[in-house]
């Protein structure tokens, strides 16, 4: 436990207060929440829970709780999902071609009965929504998944000698592992120790109130997801009272505490829930009923909705046309080039980024051969093939230039390596070069007869090629030899 006793205190997850339904009415609202006695509604008070900033509360609010983030991290997740890991040359600093290799099978098989899919899909939740940060530590030919509320970055101080004097100073910290504890922080188990090599850390979003740490994209958007929930239950309670408005009911104040409960209770058995809707309402003792705020249609709810349908979806990096939410299934957002685009923007922004960061991530766990890289391959993925048309218009340019680099007497591989890394340093020269280069009428230099006899057919081609004339030579009887 030494190793344990030279670190410092590890990084832990801030907390946040709770957010009360008294907060949440005097932020909406700007006035005070009270109950004042002697007024009574046919709803009953419903405050806003809150969301707590954890695994936990996102996972049980958000993913399993909210069927617009569900549907969210359910697109993401599903694109991100069917990608496959390569190695890539890298040569002078650029991409190349991509290859595999037996030590990939550990990212193809990371667990009995798992596959790249199964890993990828559990990254995307933990590092995405869930927790903002993603473990995977690897034993052997094993990948173990870490449930990240139950994991510590371990850190220690960076000292430095940049003080005036030449002295060290500690300069932020450095992340010398990480701590595991089965069954939660505080369960009392002793902690796994992981060294770095024997994990990999995914962290999409950085937080910036850390230094490794990262951060959920629904952490922005708490009062967002919280608002929404509320607004899904306020559907669900107009609908229970049998899609009617909200109804006061005003009694005068000379009435004994006693006599207001007992008309309360006699009120709510006769008259609140969908199995007492339309009834006539009978008041008495100077009771006053009104209606108290709006229906539906007066509150605009599909457009107050599906806005914050938007800012979440915003958030999570996904399109609502490409997610299918309400704001994003009308208009001109449903005509095929806006959603190609929308499309478009969520691949190449969302997507590939958490696909370079989870390829970063693994890389550290999975190391590539000298000269290579570990990457991501999305040849094959069914959702990028509508972008078959550019990536074709893409290859006739390619095949052009290539082409083009033969003609003038390039080295066919060099072109091909040249062309797929966008380096033209790496083109190599045969020394030959096309008939459209030499003057009119004149033979290449080096050959000073004036004709030469050829018997090889294939040799007669080549020189036909490089600009020479051939005549069939004649026997004496006139036949062609």
């Amino acid at each position: 436990m030494k190793f344990l006793d030279a670190l410092i205190p590890a990084e832990r997850r801030d907390s946040i207060n709770p957010y009360s339904f008294e907060q949440w009415f005097s932020d909406m609202s700007g006035q005070s929440w009270s109950s004042p006695f002697g007024f009574r509604t046919t709803y009953k008070q419903d405050p806003a829970e809150p969301i707590g900033n954890n695994f936990v509360g996102y996972v049980q609010h958000g993913l399993k709780g909210n069927g617009i983030v569900f549907a969210l991290e359910r697109k993401r997740l599903e694109v991100f999902s069917q990608a496959r890991f390569q190695f890539q040359r890298m040569t002078n600093g650029r991409p190349g071609d991509l290859f595999g290799l037996p030590s990939l099978s550990v990212l193809e098989q990371p667990w009995p009965n798992g596959t790249t899919g199964d890993l990828l899909a559990r990254m995307c939740i933990d590092g995405g929504l869930a927790a903002g940060n993603g473990y995977i530590a690897r034993q052997g030919l094993e990948l173990i998944r870490l449930r990240p509320d139950w994991v510590e970055i371990v850190l220690e101080k960076r000292e430095l000698p940049v003080g005036a004097d030449g002295s060290m100073v500690h300069v932020g910290y450095r992340q010398v592992g990480i701590m595991y504890y089965e069954g939660g922080l505080h369960a009392g188990a002793p902690p796994a120790v992981f060294l770095p090599g024997e994990y990999a850390h995914f962290a999409p979003i950085p937080d910036p109130e850390a230094t490794y740490r990262g951060m959920s994209w629904l952490t922005p958007v708490l009062r967002e997801l919280q608002a929404d929930t509320q607004a899904t239950k306020h559907k669900v309670k107009f609908f229970e009272n049998a899609a009617t408005p909200n109804l006061a009911v005003s009694l005068p104040k000379e009435l004994t505490p006693q006599q207001f409960r007992e008309f309360v209770a006699e009120m709510d058995k006769k008259h609140v829930g969908v199995d007492n809707a339309y009834k006539t309402l009978y008041t008495g003792g100077g009771a006053d009923v009104s209606v108290v705020g709006a229906d539906m249609k007066q509150l605009d709810f599909k457009a107050t909705q599906g806005a914050g349908e938007t800012r979440l979806a915003a958030a999570a990096g996904v399109h609502p046309v490409v997610a299918g939410l309400s704001e994003g299934m009308q208009g001109s957002s449903l005509n095929a080039g806006n959603y190609q685009a929308a499309k478009r923007a969520f691949v190449d922004t969302t997507i590939r980024h958490l696909w370079q960061n989870v390829a970063g991530s693994l890389q550290a766990i999975v190391p590539p051969p000298p000269g290579a890289r570990l990457w991501y391959d999305a040849r094959d993925i069914p959702f990028l093939l509508d972008d078959m048309k550019d990536r074709a218009e893409i290859q006739f340019r390619q095949a052009q230039t290539i082409r083009a680099m033969l003609d003038s007497g390039c080295q066919f591989d060099s072109v091909k390596a040249a062309v797929v890394a966008e380096d033209w340093s790496l083109l190599e020269h045969t020394g030959l070069f096309s008939v459209q280069l030499q003057p009119p009428g004149t033979q290449p230099a080096g050959n000073q007869q004036n004709s030469i006899t050829i018997t090889d057919p294939e040799q007669a081609a080549r020189l036909l090629s490089s600009g020479w004339t051939v005549v069939p030579e004649r026997s004496p009887g006139g036949d062609a030899a």
